[in-house]
């Protein structure tokens, strides 16, 4: 490197007061020299735009020892340090304990059909013992290959105890072992497998939603799309959270975070490689939502988007196609948060914020099925049942 690409690497090392500026944020080239330097910390954002409680978990993260994934192997994408792991170091510095999750809700391993063998999943439970809950199939993210039940417990506890529901997080298979659309057939067979099993889990069938964050949230759409086309009984409700949505990686998203942390665009194109067969598989309805999908005669539909992701125009343009098909949707955006913010609510304030929304919209939807009006009742029939209720009563008493 020449001596002014070495004082640049120094200078954001050290996080100076002289922060990129936005056109080098979004270059390829300034990504490129980035990943040459020796001392090389990604960054979070050019432009201050991160809140201090989301920051400070992007700090620690960092300082974990995490790396962008596309400097990675597979393998060292798996185990590198997690967010999960940054959120629990924060809380346990502010507290001065370790941290310790929710001892509300019971946790239960167990195994579901997928579509070529069986998968582990986990069920977690906030009210146990009491049967005929909703219930939610969750799908983590990780971009189709990392991720695990574990990375993404927080959300799932979290949508457990404020849903007031029953959750279900599958382990689907991951590529690069298991390409597209292998993670889509698990999704779907593990749908099928929950409509048959609910009651065996005290859960209603009849109030089943899909959720899931990132790839996760693209596989729970996919799951109500392909329910419809098979016609059988559809989730009730689906709560997408910052979906893969497209298959263009130069929306105005993209670009504005094209080095953002944790996820960037760089990131986005190795998650990709390690996923498709081949650039064909792009142009699969189920990878391009907005440009090709059918969305029509989707249940009603939650999106959560955080404003410092690559995938934030993802939600946008997904919002507007599902509207313009006429399903129900309901979005916010978390400014100053980051891709993968949800489920951080113990540590960063518009996390709570964002469960607290999601859980409302899923907990709203169980209600209305479970607690169905009562019938609207014409007065001409009201009094054609008193006539023959009175018929009844008089006929009894002449038996007597």
């Amino acid at each position: 490197m020449s001596a002014t690409d070495s004082a640049v690497c120094v200078d954001h090392h050290q996080g100076g007061a002289a922060r990129w500026t936005r056109r080098a944020l979004v270059s390829l080239g300034g990504l490129m020299l980035l990943a040459g330097c020796q001392t090389y910390t990604p960054f979070l954002d050019a432009n201050g735009r991160a809140n201090e409680d989301m920051a400070a978990v992007i700090d620690t993260y960092v300082k974990l020892g995490a790396k962008p994934v596309h400097l990675l192997t597979v393998d060292q994408a798996r185990t590198q340090p997690t967010l999960g792991d940054a959120v629990r170091a924060v809380k346990a510095a502010q507290t001065g304990r370790p941290f310790t999750a929710d001892v509300f809700t019971q946790v239960r391993d167990l195994q579901v059909d997928g579509a070529a063998g069986p998968l582990q999943a986990r069920l977690y439970d906030a009210t146990p013992g009491r049967a005929g809950e909703p219930i939610i199939l969750y799908f983590h993210g990780g971009g189709w290959v990392t991720g695990d039940l574990n990375t993404y417990d927080a959300s799932d506890r979290a949508l457990a105890s404020q849903a007031h529901a029953k959750v279900l997080s599958v382990a689907y298979r991951l590529a690069p072992e298991n390409k597209f659309p292998a993670a889509h057939d698990d999704a779907f067979a593990s749908y099928r497998w929950l409509l048959a099993n609910a009651a065996s889990l005290g859960a209603d069938p009849r109030r089943i939603a899909v959720a899931g964050e990132s790839a996760g949230g693209n596989l729970a759409i996919n799951v109500s799309i392909a329910a419809r086309d098979a016609h059988i009984r559809p989730p009730v409700h689906e709560l997408l959270i910052y979906p893969v949505a497209g298959a263009d990686t130069m929306t105005p998203s993209y670009i504005a975070n094209q080095a953002a942390v944790p996820l960037g665009r760089e990131d986005i194109l190795w998650y990709v490689k390690n996923t498709v067969n081949s650039p064909a598989d792009l142009q699969d309805p189920r990878l391009d939502l907005i440009g090709k999908a059918d969305l029509h005669n989707l249940p009603p539909t939650t999106i959560v988007s955080a404003e410092i992701d690559p995938l934030e125009s993802d939600g946008t343009f997904l919002t507007y196609k599902l509207q313009a098909q006429g399903v129900t949707v309901d979005r916010i955006e978390y400014g100053g948060t980051t891709h993968e913010f949800f489920g951080m609510g113990a540590v960063v304030a518009r996390a709570g914020d964002a469960e607290a929304f999601a859980a409302k919209a899923l907990d709203a939807t169980f209600d209305k099925i479970g607690n169905p009006p009562a019938p609207v009742v014409s007065r001409g029939a009201a009094v054609r049942r008193r006539a023959a209720a009175r018929r009844a009563a008089v006929r009894r008493a002449h038996r007597h």
